[in-house]
């Protein structure tokens, strides 16, 4: 564990795609789990409600059967189902950050961002916790290419989003994942492998700076230069050290087609 972290409530971030057997309840988590994995007495469960009921969200949260026992409950693999407490669609970074906060303040509590869905054995579930919706902060249009050849994109965004935004501007990273309909944080949390890998390397290779809630609820940027412990922490590293918001990635000349 980073020593820049001292508490991180369970998270996973997005597409994590491995996942060992569930913990026993009451022992730390496996796989991209951090914190501990509890179950719920209705004490606990009394409290977490009312800790997200009194959130003050810009975005939604659903406590609804519909939205609570629906996608947010099952994922790509299909092999598990664990209902959330709560659904969250956060309309801003900061939204993540209330979450995150309300699940460090109340130690039963579980957080789970899911991207599009494409994680295997439960990893972006959270049993009796919340699922953040990432795709809710998802916008149209690519950041603007800064210097150094790069572009800033959000966390929620699609891959396939991202080129064709990329496109337009005669540019594209230089390392993305075979299929598109990956979410940049998801796919930065697991490492990024394609075709592209064995030359210029998996995505996490071609990140110059991330934006990260941590596990205290805290947003930092970090790169090679700034908090570098946290950057390499958490590219690749299974949504243990917080939930990736933003990314400036590398990019070069778009070929001509």
């Amino acid at each position: 564990m980073l020593a820049c972290i001292d508490r991180v409530p369970q998270m996973d971030n997005h597409e994590a795609e491995a996942d060992p057997s569930p913990p026993p309840p009451n022992e730390v988590g496996g796989g991209g789990d951090v914190g501990l994995t509890l179950e719920l007495d209705d004490g606990e469960d009394d409290e977490a409600l009312e800790n997200l009921r009194r959130m003050k969200l810009e975005g939604k949260i659903d406590f609804s059967a519909v939205a609570c026992c629906g996608q947010a409950s099952s994922d790509f693999g299909g092999m598990r189902r664990n209902r959330p407490l709560a659904v969250v669609a956060p309309a801003t970074v900061e939204d993540v950050v209330r979450v995150v906060r309300c699940a460090e303040s109340c130690r039963s509590l579980t957080v789970a961002a899911r991207g599009n869905g494409h994680s295997i054995n439960g990893q972006a579930q959270a049993e009796g916790g919340v699922v953040v919706e990432m795709s809710s902060l998802r916008r149209p249009a690519a950041g603007p290419v800064v210097s150094g050849g790069t572009v800033e994109v959000g966390g929620g965004e699609l891959w396939e989003e991202v080129l064709m935004n990329c496109l337009e501007r005669g540019v594209a990273p230089r390392s993305w994942t075979d299929y598109l309909g990956l979410t940049v944080g998801g796919t930065l949390s697991v490492g990024g492998v394609s075709g592209q890998s064995f030359k210029y390397g998996p995505q996490i290779c071609n990140v110059a700076e991330v934006e990260v809630v941590t596990g205290k609820g805290e947003i930092k940027v970090c790169s090679m230069e700034e908090s570098k412990d946290l950057f390499y922490g958490v590219l690749g590293g299974m949504g243990q050290f917080g939930i990736i918001t933003r990314a400036r990635v590398l990019v070069q000349t778009a070929p001509r087609m």
